[in-house]
């Protein structure tokens, strides 16, 4: 029996031999179902490490008997002389052999651990922040010439002035978020609940844009587009991130510049001033342990608020 591509994949009591549906076909089957649950973000990650083995064999499709150790070996040196780094070769295998875990699951196949002789490790990253001195310079250069890059500066200040928020977030906000001076926002990744006090370099950005007839805030989701919200949302991260490499090497900076560095140097540029970690957790939303939790709900939010003031008029 071959499963369709239309409906629910394998059930977890049931056998599927494994010369009836391929790894292509359970990759796409198990992607549709994320899908069709709304686990969109877990969906982009299959369809990425499926699109990047699919493209290591040339679309040609196998069975499971035929995914062992040795072609997996030879799908890693693959991204290496692609020039994928470890890590992202290592993200690719583990999501690989997730998706291979649950085809043992269902039956479909026996355990031969043909991850056992790849590397599936969390190397060392380099440096992802940069200096409060070369904020200050992406801040003053100017970009009136170029307006994708104006832009692609303003998302990055924005990010770095709200504490390092998330661009999937700052493409979500609404204007009902702020209120009284204060925005409050769910980070999409962990539901938390932040609160961010108002400052005027927040609002000198978004009165550089007309966002008079959208719901949103930052003129990053056009509310009256046909496409997808989603898809607008990561069309503008590709972008935004495009012309940030693009602004990073005008100025000369050694690694890359993204969205995330605004994130991680608020976070170090606070650390540097002493901000206890307690307090750069809470501001930047992130979940920890229980017992760390416990002691993070305790945390004046004025304090929080304070610092990110203080960051800001460093500038």
């Amino acid at each position: 029996m071959k499963i369709s591509k239309k409906q629910n994949v394998c059930h977890e009591n049931e056998n599927y031999p494994d010369n009836q549906i391929s790894v292509f076909e359970f990759m796409d089957n198990i992607i549709f179902d994320l899908k069709k649950s709304g686990k969109n973000r877990t969906s982009e990650t299959y369809q990425s490490t499926s699109n990047s083995f699919k493209r290591f064999r040339n679309d040609k499709d196998l069975t499971f008997a035929e995914l062992n150790a040795q072609m997996i070996m030879s799908y890693e040196s693959y991204l290496k002389d692609n020039g994928i780094c470890l890590n992202s070769s290592s993200f690719y295998m583990r999501t690989f052999r997730a998706i291979y875990n649950k085809a043992v699951n269902y039956n479909l196949t026996k355990q031969q651990f043909p991850f056992k002789k790849v590397y599936t490790g969390i190397d060392k990253t380099i440096k992802r922040s940069v200096s409060l001195n070369t904020i200050r310079v992406i801040k003053s250069i100017d970009l009136s010439s170029d307006s994708s890059l104006d832009f692609a500066r303003n998302m990055f200040l924005f990010s770095f002035y709200t504490r390092g928020m998330s661009f999937v977030d700052m493409a979500y906000l609404q204007k009902k978020d702020l209120k009284q001076g204060i925005l409050s926002y769910h980070r999409r990744k962990t539901k938390q609940q932040l609160f961010i006090r108002w400052e005027k370099c927040m609002q000198d950005i978004v009165d550089k844009y007309d966002t008079s007839n959208s719901q949103y805030l930052l003129p990053i989701i056009d509310s009256h587009c046909n496409v997808d919200e989603r898809k607008q949302y990561l069309r503008a991260s590709q972008k935004v991130n495009y012309h940030l490499k693009k602004l990073g090497e005008n100025i000369s900076l050694q690694n890359s510049l993204t969205m995330y560095v605004a994130r991680h140097s608020w976070a170090s540029i606070a650390k540097g001033k002493n901000i206890p970690i307690s307090v750069i957790s809470d501001s930047l939303g992130h979940n920890s342990e229980l017992t760390t939790q416990i002691y993070l709900s305790t945390i004046d939010n004025n304090v929080i608020d304070n610092t990110n003031s203080m960051i800001i008029k460093l500038l």
